[in-house]
Formats: structure tokens, C-alpha cells, sequence
């Protein structure tokens, strides 16, 4: 049985950020508007079968015409932070060369709009909204995009410098390797598998001149950059089975994090020179690897691994939420993901264990010793919500319990895991940011993936708020409450004066 938000609010410390988040590309639908250039994904979503009943992310949310209501309904929740993107195409439609004012001040608006409101930003400059031009000339497997991502970063410290309280350069790089260049599940749809590896180190890169960037500019707010997180779990005591989850962990956690955080690849990835023909300049790991201020963990699930090839890469009910048929494992295939025993899923198919966000701050304590301070930049889950309509008022509720179990249960164990004599003690957390603030397009699961506090009617583009939203309000607020009887302060904002 979760706490409940009284028991929870409890053993939130007092400067702990509790946010929300989004992306560019996911709410703000407008995708001709105002200048704004094309983006890779505008092109990949328009292919027939490449997203789930053909959805299309033209209008999306619609948050760009919206922003304003956005911003109120995060005032009403009372959250204190909010994490979103900028759109790249929006700002430098060509990703190189001239900017778009109109592009610019949007996110201007946005900005003064959350200040107004007491709300801090945290701004994600890449967020998988690749410009067209740069994709067509080769995109992350093209070492000049990475350049391109840190000339990026100068125009929005120029421009957002001085009210951004935190940066996040790049977010899940290992998502578009693997699905955008290894499987071709998302843009650009390349299926190169292991020679998808230079799109690895290029994003790095591009996070490294990112961080430069910032820092030349003096920015004073926090930086970081986010990497998506999986503990991996053997299906079996068979030493097949170990192996194989040890080259999941490689390929998915470790070939992303350690660059950054060490300086170095995995030691197995440099022994057996994994980038074949592919070199890089040294130099290029001491601008990866860059102190930070701070480091973004997104977390949703563990990974349970076997060896061979079963049934097909992923679990049936994973597969059919992809967005395009995975089909059969290719004969020999080295691994393969499986269900977890007992395990309840999301309408992703993602096993829900909620003990192993502990487990993967751990291991990251262990692995990186000299690790910065940690926030969950993501965490959240899809389920298939029911829409209610009370007889007498007419009145729309959404009672998505299982959206408040997940996240009372996963923020229980992040905070009982960091405490003195948790798990991974060592860790420094600072924040989590719930994942997500709206139903938005769900890259190739479409809007079949409603991740939102606020249910969004894509008929209408009404929002209203479900049950966990007024559970997240609930919490926020006993935390305020508990903060000022004991004169704790409850949420502080790094200055960007």
C-alpha cells in the first residue's frame, strides 16, 4: 500500500524540487507556424505505419496557442519547477544560420510566464527535434551536427541566459541511437544496428560543446544533461543469461553515462574497438566529460534480459505499443528483453517495479563515485485512461489510481533510498520531475500513450485535470504546509540574477 501524501510530504527534505515536464516537439503541435523550419520528425511521422494509427503531431496539445492555460494549471497544481524544451527548428529553422524572432519569443513569453507564476525553469535545449537540413545531411552520424547543438546552446544563453535557473543540454542520447538509428523505430528511421555507434559519440559531443557553450557565456544557472537509466536483471541463474544482460547494461546505461561521468567508454567497448572504422579525436572526451552541476536520470523501468533469440526482441505487449511490427528476432540474435514475473505494466508494456529506481541510484553511486548532484529529470507512466461524466453536473473526471500508485510508489523509494541508511545514500537528490504534465504525442505511440496529470481531449483540446493531478496538488500543498510550520524553507530556485 502507497503513503499517502500527509506520510510522503513527510520525508520529502526541505529544499527537494518537485516538477513536472514536457517537450517541444511532443505538446506544441504549430508545425507551420510563425517560421518555424521543419523537423526530422515531421518528415518520419508522415510515413504511413511509422506511428501508431498514423497520428500525426501537427497540432499535438496545441501549447503553443496555449502556453498561457499551461502555465496557470501548473500555478493551480503548485508545483515548483518545470522542465521543457525548446525547439530547435523552431529558433534556427535550417539548425544553422539565421534565428527566427518569432521562434525566440515564444519561449520568451513561456519563460516570463513561469517567473510570473513562481515557477523555475529548467530548460532542455536538444529534445530529439532534429532540424531537417541537418538530418538530411546525415544527422547524429554527421560530426558537424554536433557543432551545430553547440552553436545552438550560444544563441539560447544569449537569449534565456539570465532566467534559466537550470540546463539540460542533451536528453537521452541512448533513445535516438536505438530507436532512431539502430532500430529505426524513431526519426530518422535508420536501421543500422551496430553501426548506428558514431550517432553515440557525436550526441555526446554535441552535449560537451552544449556545456562550453553555456559556460563561455556565463550563465549562471545550473547545467547537467539527461541520460535514461534501465537496470538490467539476468531472466535466469544461466551464465548465457548474465552475459547477455552485462551487454545490455553496456549498450544502454554504461556506453552513455561513463564518457561523461569518467571519461572513458565501457573498457569492453574500447578492447573490442566497437567503432571499427570510426576514430575521434582524445580531446573530445575531456569536452564529454566536463564537470557538471548536476546530472538528469530519467527512470521508468527495470529490464529483465535473456539470452537468444525467444520469441522476439521485446515482450508482445511492448511490441504492439511501438508503433511499427518488430516482427521475429533475426536467427542467432544474441538477447532478447522478456516480461517480468508478476509484474504489473503500463500501457507501454513496461514492467512496474518500483524497488529498482533504489536500485538504479544505487549502482550509480557505486559506478560513479565522484557523481554530481542527481535529479529525476523523468519519471511517470501510460496508462489507458477512463473518462468519467458525472450524470447530475456533467462534470469530466479521470480516476487514473494507477498513475498515483506508480508515482507515490517510485518517489517513496527515491526518497527512503537517498535518505541516511538508504540504499544509495550517497546520491545528493535534489528533485524529481514527474513525466508529464499533458497527454501529448507519444513519438511512434502516438496519443495512444497518455502520460499526462492533465488529460488533453484531441477533439477539443480541453484539458482536465485527472485524479493524480489533485493527488500531486495534494502533496505539494502538505509540503508547504509542513515547511512553514517548522519554518523550513520549501522550495529554493538557484539565482540567475
Amino acid at each position: 500500500m502507497h503513503l499517502t501524501a500527509k506520510e510522503l510530504a513527510a520525508l520529502i527534505p526541505p529544499e527537494f524540487i518537485l516538477g513536472v515536464a514536457t517537450s517541444a516537439f511532443q505538446i506544441e503541435g504549430a508545425v507551420d507556424e510563425d517560421g518555424r523550419g521543419r523537423a526530422g520528425w515531421d518528415v518520419f511521422a508522415a510515413r504511413p505505419g511509422a506511428i501508431v494509427d498514423d497520428h500525426s503531431p501537427a497540432v499535438s496539445a496545441d501549447h503553443y496557442r496555449r502556453m498561457p492555460e499551461d502555465v496557470a494549471l501548473m500555478k493551480q497544481l503548485g508545483v515548483d519547477s518545470y522542465r521543457f524544451s525548446i525547439s530547435w527548428p523552431r529558433i534556427q529553422p535550417n539548425g544553422s544560420g539565421p534565428v527566427n524572432p518569432a521562434g525566440l519569443a515564444f519561449y520568451d513569453r513561456l519563460l516570463d510566464e513561469l517567473l510570473a507564476n513562481g515557477i523555475s525553469p529548467m530548460m532542455t535545449i536538444y529534445h530529439w527535434d532534429t532540424p531537417l537540413a541537418l538530418d538530411e545531411a546525415g544527422g547524429w552520424m554527421n560530426r558537424d551536427t554536433a557543432y551545430r547543438l553547440g552553436e545552438f546552446a550560444a544563441i539560447a544563453a544569449a537569449a534565456y541566459g539570465d532566467r534559466v535557473a537550470r540546463w539540460v543540454t542533451i536528453n537521452e542520447p541512448a533513445t535516438v541511437t536505438t530507436n532512431g538509428y539502430a532500430l529505426g523505430l524513431h526519426s530518422p528511421g535508420e536501421s543500422l544496428l551496430l553501426k548506428a555507434l558514431p550517432s553515440v559519440h557525436h550526441q555526446l559531443l554535441g552535449h560537451g560543446l552544449a556545456l562550453q557553450a553555456l559556460r563561455a557565456a556565463g550563465v549562471p544557472g545550473e547545467i547537467g544533461m539527461a541520460n535514461v537509466y534501465s537496470p538490467m536483471v539476468p531472466a535466469s541463474g544461466n551464465p548465457m543469461d548474465k552475459l547477455s544482460t552485462g551487454f545490455m547494461d553496456i549498450a544502454q546505461n554504461r556506453l552513455f553515462a561513463d564518457p561523461v561521468l569518467t571519461g572513458e567508454y565501457p573498457e569492453v567497448i574500447r578492447a573490442a574497438k566497437f567503432f571499427g572504422s570510426f576514430s575521434h579525436p582524445d580531446e573530445d572526451l575531456d569536452l564529454i566529460s566536463q564537470p557538471l552541476d548536476f546530472y538528469g536520470l530519467n527512470y521508468y523501468m527495470p529490464t529483465r534480459v535473456a539470452a537468444g533469440a525467444g520469441d522476439g526482441p521485446v515482450p508482445e505487449g511492448m511490441e504492439a505499443a511501438l508503433g511499427e511490427d518488430l516482427g521475429e528476432s533475426a536467427p542467432g540474435a544474441m538477447l532478447h528483453i522478456t516480461s517480468w514475473p508478476g509484474a504489473q505494466i503500463t500501457a507501454y508494456g513496461w514492467p512496474i517495479v518500483p524497488e529498482y529506481v533504489g536500485v538504479a541510484l544505487a549502482e550509480i553511486a557505486e559506478r560513479y563515485p565522484g557523481l554530481p548532484p542527481v535529479y529525476i529529470t523523468e519519471g511517470g507512466a501510460s496508462f489507458a485512461d477512463t473518462v468519467v461524466r458525472a450524470a447530475d453536473s456533467g462534470r469530466i473526471m479521470i480516476p487514473d489510481e494507477r498513475r498515483i500508485i506508480y508515482l507515490a510508489e517510485h518517489l517513496q523509494t527515491v526518497l527512503e533510498a537517498t535518505a541516511p541508511g538508504g540504499i544509495a545514500e550517497k546520491i545528493d537528490l535534489r528533485g524529481y520531475y514527474v513525466w508529464s504534465l499533458l497527454d501529448n504525442f507519444e513519438w511512434s505511440g502516438g496519443y495512444k500513450q497518455p502520460f499526462g496529470l492533465l488529460h488533453v481531449d484531441f477533439e477539443t483540446l480541453e484539458r482536465t485535470p485527472k485524479a493524480s493531478y489533485f493527488w500531486l496538488q495534494e502533496l505539494l500543498a502538505e509540503r508547504q504546509r509542513m515547511a512553514s510550520s517548522d519554518n523550513r524553507v520549501a522550495m529554493p530556485a538557484p539565482s540567475v540574477e
